[in-house]
């Protein structure tokens, strides 16, 4: 199996303390920066622009782990100031020009990955596989933070990784983003996930510390191996 790799979700982070809250998550072992960019068109909602994602790197050397939910991503992907190690995930359904956008990212050093919503079939993936580093399903609708699974992505990513050990791909890694909860995250693992966008449900609980959610995270993994 894969090792686990989590991926810390910025929006979900204390954007008053924001530079505090990184320089945590990268002294707890967290793998990537989650940032999700989104237009108010594909999702009805406004998150982070690249310009101040990028400013954040003066206080954190994690590789930054990119989630446009944006109409036409071709149009972004080029204000992105990436950095080896990053990874860029374009929805399947916002964009008619898919494989052209992956070859952007990948030209720019950049890993490239295609994300789905619920309700897209896995087989928009077979013909970018080629071009792509790691899929992310969505367990959730796009958009906001603090929603409930949708119980019929766990089956989803179980056909998903079904499908790319049957085409070859087996080292393409399978993100989960939506409810990925201490109690979700089992399941996750078990249907075949190995990364995860870790926020108000776990990393950022605010029952926890991100050290002790992080240890608590990590534990999962141990659990799940043994």
């Amino acid at each position: 199996m894969k090792k686990m790799k989590l991926a810390a979700s910025l929006m979900c982070a204390d954007i008053l303390n924001l530079a505090s809250e990184l320089q945590k998550l990268e002294k707890n072992g967290i793998d990537y920066i989650h940032i999700d960019v989104m237009d108010g068109h594909f999702v009805p909602n406004l998150m982070l622009s690249p310009q101040l994602a990028d400013q954040t790197r003066m206080v954190c050397n994690l590789p930054y782990d990119y989630h446009l939910m944006v109409d036409r991503p071709e149009n972004i992907i080029p204000t992105l100031r990436l950095h080896p190690g990053d990874i860029v995930s374009i929805h399947a359904e916002s964009t008619v020009h898919l494989q052209r956008a992956a070859a952007m990212i990948k030209a720019s050093g950049a890993t490239a990955a295609v994300a789905l919503n619920p309700a897209t079939p896995l087989e928009f993936l077979r013909d970018i596989l080629p071009d792509i580093g790691m899929v992310l399903i969505m367990t959730v609708n796009p958009g906001f933070s603090g929603q409930k699974l949708v119980p019929q992505t766990l089956l989803k990513i179980e056909r998903c990784r079904a499908m790319l050990d049957s085409l070859g791909f087996t080292d393409i890694s399978i993100q989960t983003d939506g409810n990925c909860s201490f109690e979700n995250i089992p399941k996750m693992l078990k249907a075949g996930a190995d990364n995860f966008v870790v926020g108000s449900s776990s990393l950022f609980d605010p029952a926890y510390t991100i050290k002790t959610a992080a240890e608590k995270l990590r534990a999962l993994d141990l659990s799940e191996n043994i």
